[in-house]
């Protein structure tokens, strides 16, 4: 493959799905398909990227990124890969958590993630998880076999290699918003001593909605919002 001296990743979060059921009770996140607002936000952004030059896509395995990432492909025609070192950090059981302790643990779950010991909501390490992560990511970047990838993650994946690419680390976790089918610019090349180098050309972009301007929750405040109100 010709290799150009910049190439460019557009590193997508999957669309809107529902992780409670009417009863409040959680979904298995493995499975859970995009919803019908989901639907409509990766329909909105396949339309942006439809002149989009892609010749590697590649998603987490679980069938929202897999849904997001076949949407966008549209009619491309290039095989949808998969690699699960890409797949969301695993919260533990609500359960068992006390109830005066689940707003905390999730609407402000990305808090104090660079803090020893800190999980997610119970459960995956965030110290685990951000190696999973970024080990993958490190092998794509050494890759030669593509100019521009598609890579369709989740939230919490796409914070990490964010935060890696500005060396924030896991304390730069809160600070990258990732919306529902959002996508980011990266543009990777090698700094003079050889080593893979990124740039950051756009972060957190939305076709459905650009402004947002009725939005002003995170995305774990709304997951906080959909949970409690079925338990009280």
């Amino acid at each position: 493959m010709n290799r150009p001296a910049r190439r460019r990743i557009y590193l997508m979060r999957h669309a809107s799905v529902t992780y409670f059921d009417e009863q409040g009770r959680p979904l298995d996140p493995r499975h859970v398909p995009l919803n019908p607002a989901g639907r409509e936000q990766v329909a909105a952004t396949a339309r942006w990227l439809a002149g989009v030059p892609l010749d590697r896509a590649l998603c987490s395995g679980l069938p929202r990124t897999e849904q997001t990432a076949r949407a966008v492909l549209g009619d491309r025609d290039l095989p949808l890969l998969s690699d699960e070192r890409f797949k969301e950090i695993r919260a533990g059981r609500l359960r068992e958590i006390l109830p005066r302790q689940r707003e905390r643990a999730i609407a402000y779950a990305y808090d104090g993630a660079e803090q020893p010991g800190a999980a997610f909501i119970g459960g995956e390490s965030w110290q685990s998880f951000a190696e999973r992560v970024l080990t993958a990511w490190q092998a794509w970047l050494a890759r030669d076999d593509w100019n521009d990838l598609l890579l369709v993650a989740h939230d919490a994946v796409n914070r990490v290699i964010l935060s890696h690419i500005v060396g924030g680390g896991l304390h730069s976790l809160k600070a990258f918003e990732q919306d529902p089918a959002c996508f980011n610019l990266i543009e990777t090349d090698s700094s003079p001593d050889g080593r893979p180098r990124c740039l950051l050309r756009a972060v957190n972009l939305t076709a459905w909605d650009p402004i947002r301007p009725d939005q002003r929750r995170t995305v774990m405040e709304q997951v906080w919002c959909h949970y409690r109100p079925q338990q009280e």
